[in-house]
């Protein structure tokens, strides 16, 4: 977004940190100083018989923490990848004030084309927030083949743009005014039943 003033890694690599190994996502401002950094929470461990099976729990270790970053007027919450399965992170970082959500990651050919839109929308509607996943696109003579297909979905949980297997690049000007309009017309997040139900970030 043209209202976005910052240099966002775009994915994640390899961060060794006393003896274990993270997969970790770092946001840089236009200076250069990191401004962000987030260790994927939940790792992808996962057996669907006779299709797709991968551990990666035999190689890194989880992070720990809720990730929320200020750039100009907006809050954005960052995961990656395996991390949008679970609502509850995205709900920590809807209640931490975030407008964005955003998470790099390379979902494959098998859960892709079921869960990848899918869980963006879902998590753009369940927070009321811009939700956005980058993904690496498709090259089939590569170890582990990406689904690709990057996307941003609004706070409705409308695709506003997305990638197909190819590489694009996306444009989109978030919007704070349409996203509070959206906030103030279905109020959910003052009609909690905390009296019910309460969600905990037990880190705090």
């Amino acid at each position: 977004s043209s209202g976005i003033n910052a240099e966002y890694g775009g994915g994640s690599i390899p961060e060794i940190c006393n003896g274990k190994l993270y997969n970790t996502s770092m946001v840089f401002n236009p200076e250069g100083a990191l401004i962000a950094k987030h260790r994927k929470v939940h790792l992808f461990d996962i057996d669907i018989p006779g299709k797709f099976k991968f551990t990666e729990s035999d190689t890194l270790s989880p992070g720990n923490s809720i990730t929320v970053f200020n750039v100009n007027e907006f809050k954005v919450g960052l995961g990656i990848c395996y991390d949008i399965r679970f609502p509850e992170q995205g709900q920590l970082m809807r209640e931490e004030g975030a407008h964005i959500l955003i998470y790099p990651g390379a979902f494959n050919m098998t859960t892709g084309p079921v869960y990848f839109e899918l869980l963006n929308r879902c998590r753009a509607v369940d927070n009321q927030v811009y939700c956005a996943s980058i993904a690496p696109a498709t090259d089939h003579s590569a170890t582990y083949v990406s689904w690709g297909h990057s996307v941003i979905c609004s706070p409705s949980g409308v695709v506003v743009d997305c990638a197909g297997h190819e590489e694009k690049i996306i444009y989109y000007d978030f919007n704070l005014n349409d996203l509070q309009n959206i906030r103030d017309g279905i109020p959910t997040s003052k009609q909690k039943r905390n009296d019910i139900y309460e969600l905990l970030n037990v880190q705090k």
